[in-house]
């Protein structure tokens, strides 16, 4: 392929969603034309997607240039190996999500889906945007757009307890964006002169550690949404909504958009060596450790199912935080392969539980529906999570706790560093 050709197509993966917004409010009123649309346009991302990573693969350099807002400061992507993963896994995440929203929308009567199916697709092209983005500006401006797209998601049924849902959940995401996560690339441009990424980091030898540690925790809690305690509540406030959201929340879109921008300010702007010498570090793997096992706890104590699998992915994130923050390639391996099995794995779960929502019970342990037929309804779901995802999180959790365990040397204060 061409460089003209391959840049072209790494814009249509963010352009064919907002194309497809606009075509699906203009078919709003024939149902089936509309989920046409949308289907139509989740495989033509796919198949964008997989070309780029063939070609990535085949040694091809892929970018591509937007807008520059001011001098240094540009709107542009280009593909690389972190990116690339991300975009694979929404991609073909979409148009499966895409099937179930048709026939879940449809079975109740959900009312608004014109605006669901085009708030979907948005939230689509800032997930691309956010996995393609060369620098941190870009990465920005689609970060806010898939928070602003998935606000109508969230509050779809317009009942009082969604809107305090969306409340909570756009209050917590927008306010850490802005008062932490902005602030970061704000101080980020100030010392390095630069957002763009770049492989090893970008700052000055000489900067000082207790700054770059002051800029790593606005890093870490600016990116709400990688649900790291105690800026978590909005993910099972986000509960709210209707199952196909929750599984574009906690599968397809918006932790993960969190947790991978986590993964890429650790390798292209701080770089996994400068971040091991950092005092911030340790204790923010403390903090990551706490919320995996806190959040499991209120994850067991839950009856709503779906307030069970929120807490459930607040404690999986912690995991990919801590493969991250470990600052060494296998905890990033380990992190970047978790965001794909437990994408693939969480979607199922959600589709499960919105199957058994539609027989009519929302209290897990309440269930009496036939046996037979509950067994039928999860089994046909649940063969992902329990065999192919488990061998994943096998090889995830490998590289995790090959360097988590304690140095028989220096003693406790090295439990999450490579000895």
């Amino acid at each position: 392929m061409t460089g003209s050709l391959l840049e072209t197509m790494l814009s249509l993966t963010i352009v064919i969603p907002m194309l497809a917004t606009l075509g699906i409010i203009v078919t709003g009123s024939n149902p089936n034309l509309r989920e046409i649309v949308s289907l139509l346009a989740s495989l033509l991302v796919l198949i964008l997607v997989v070309n780029i990573y063939q070609a990535y693969d085949q040694g091809e350099s892929i970018s591509v240039f937007w807008l520059e807002v001011i001098p240094g400061i540009t709107l542009s992507f280009r593909a690389e190996p972190l990116g690339i993963l991300f975009s694979l896994v929404s991609g073909f995440l979409w148009p499966i999500t895409t099937l179930y929203s048709i026939g879940y929308m449809r079975a109740h009567h959900e009312k608004n889906q014109t605006r669901f199916y085009a708030c979907f697709a948005v939230a689509i092209a800032g997930v691309m945007g956010v996995a393609f983005a060369e620098n941190l500006f870009t990465l920005f401006i689609f970060y806010e757009i898939l928070t602003l797209s998935t606000y109508p998601l969230v509050t779809h049924s317009g009942t009082e307890k969604a809107k305090q849902g969306g409340r909570v959940y756009l209050g917590i995401l927008l306010s850490t964006s802005i008062a932490f996560l902005l602030v970061a690339i704000i101080g980020t441009w100030q010392i390095s002169g630069t957002l763009d990424f770049s492989s090893g980091g970008v700052f000055p030898e000489n900067t000082s550690t207790s700054i770059l540690s002051i800029l790593l925790v606005l890093f870490v809690f600016g990116i709400g949404k990688a649900a790291m305690m105690p800026f978590h509540r909005w993910l099972p406030a986000a509960m709210v909504a209707p199952t196909p959201v929750s599984a574009l929340l906690h599968a397809v879109a918006v932790v993960k958009a969190g947790v991978f921008t986590v993964l890429k300010v650790v390798v292209y702007i701080f770089g996994i060596d400068l971040l091991q010498t950092l005092p911030a570090t340790q204790w923010l793997l403390y903090l990551a450790g706490a919320t995996v096992l806190l959040a499991s706890l209120v994850a067991m104590r839950q009856d709503n199912l779906k307030a069970r699998l929120a807490y459930s992915t607040v404690s999986q994130l912690g995991y990919i935080t801590i493969g991250a923050l470990l600052a060494v390639s296998a905890g990033i391996i380990g992190g970047a392969m978790h965001i794909a099995m437990h994408a693939f794995g969480k979607i199922t779960l959600f589709f499960c539980a919105g199957a058994l929502l539609f027989v009519g019970q929302r209290q897990y342990h309440r269930v009496t529906t036939n046996r037979r037929q509950l067994e039928q309804v999860v089994l046909a779901g649940g063969h992902t999570g329990r065999r192919s995802n488990a061998v994943n999180g096998c090889f995830a959790n490998k590289l995790f706790a090959q360097y988590c365990l304690p140095d028989a040397n220096t003693g406790p204060r090295v439990l999450f560093r490579q000895g």
